[in-house]
């Protein structure tokens, strides 16, 4: 049963807009789910995912044996994820609808997660703490905390910045005609921030285009900063990784992964 916490749509208002082409876009993306799995058989059940979307992650987390909950801000995101749960599912996976600023979920969790880059979503050093602090008030003792995210390059958002790039065409999953999706970033290094515009365009087989347009933001991170923000709000950095194979971390990484702990 899917449960509902107070929340605000803040930046998160259209992520709505884009439920139903997330899948196209990242239900393949499956690079990062033997580490989750991994750091899941170390810490056990249950586990907490915050932004957990249409459940790229969770599921197989779910199939492997595992209790899984996940918290997201879109409803429209959640149904889908419902809509994937069969009965053996519905009893490992545990479904909040709510802002991973702020929630109650009347349960300690032996490992917690932002995957793929969801803490970016968190634009404002307030709203990070609170959400920080919030996971921590919900983590066992010895549980653990991973934050995944992007490796800034500088040069790459600024060659990025305001161009109009093809991210993909692909057939529509009705059966008729194609989607293709369009991305744009605005950057502004004095917030450290891109701005994401995605357009999707569905093209029928007459040839008539739908377009539908979704904009947020993102915040981009730098190492020190998190170290600071996680010895903040009362976590002990266990170890750093530049990938998803365990690399240590480099200039050169494409990813940022955090595995930290209570303090």
């Amino acid at each position: 049963m899917m449960e509902s916490l107070v929340y605000t749509q803040h930046q998160f208002k259209d992520l709505d807009l884009i439920a139903r082409f997330y899948d196209l876009d990242y239900g393949d993306v499956d690079y990062d789910l033997a580490f989750y799995q991994n750091f899941a058989q170390r810490c056990g059940s249950p586990l907490l995912e915050l932004g957990v979307g249409t459940g790229r992650v969770a599921i197989p987390l779910a199939k492997a044996g595992f209790q899984v909950t996940g918290i997201d801000v879109s409803p429209e995101m959640l149904a889908m994820t419902r809509a994937k749960l069969d009965k053996n599912l519905q009893k490992r996976v545990r479904i909040v609808q709510g802002d991973m600023r702020q929630f109650d979920l009347g349960e300690r969790f032996n490992m917690a997660f932002y995957a793929l880059r969801s803490f970016a979503h968190l634009t404002t050093t307030a709203a990070q703490i609170q959400s920080l602090e919030c996971v921590k008030s919900h983590l066992a003792e010895d549980g653990l905390l991973l934050i995944d995210l992007h490796n800034p390059n500088l040069a790459r958002l600024v060659e990025s910045d305001r161009e109009l790039i093809l991210a993909w065409v692909k057939p529509n999953p009705t059966g008729e005609g194609t989607i293709a999706k369009f991305e744009s970033f605005t950057v502004d290094p004095a917030r450290q921030s891109q701005q994401v515009t995605f357009f999707y365009d569905e093209t029928d087989a007459a040839g008539m285009t739908r377009r539908t347009i979704a904009s947020f933001a993102l915040r981009y991170f730098f190492r020190y900063e998190v170290e600071l923000l996680l010895d903040h709000c009362g976590f002990e950095i266990e170890a750093l990784f530049g990938s998803y194979d365990l690399d240590d971390y480099g200039p050169d990484s494409e990813e940022m992964i955090f595995v930290a702990r209570k303090r």
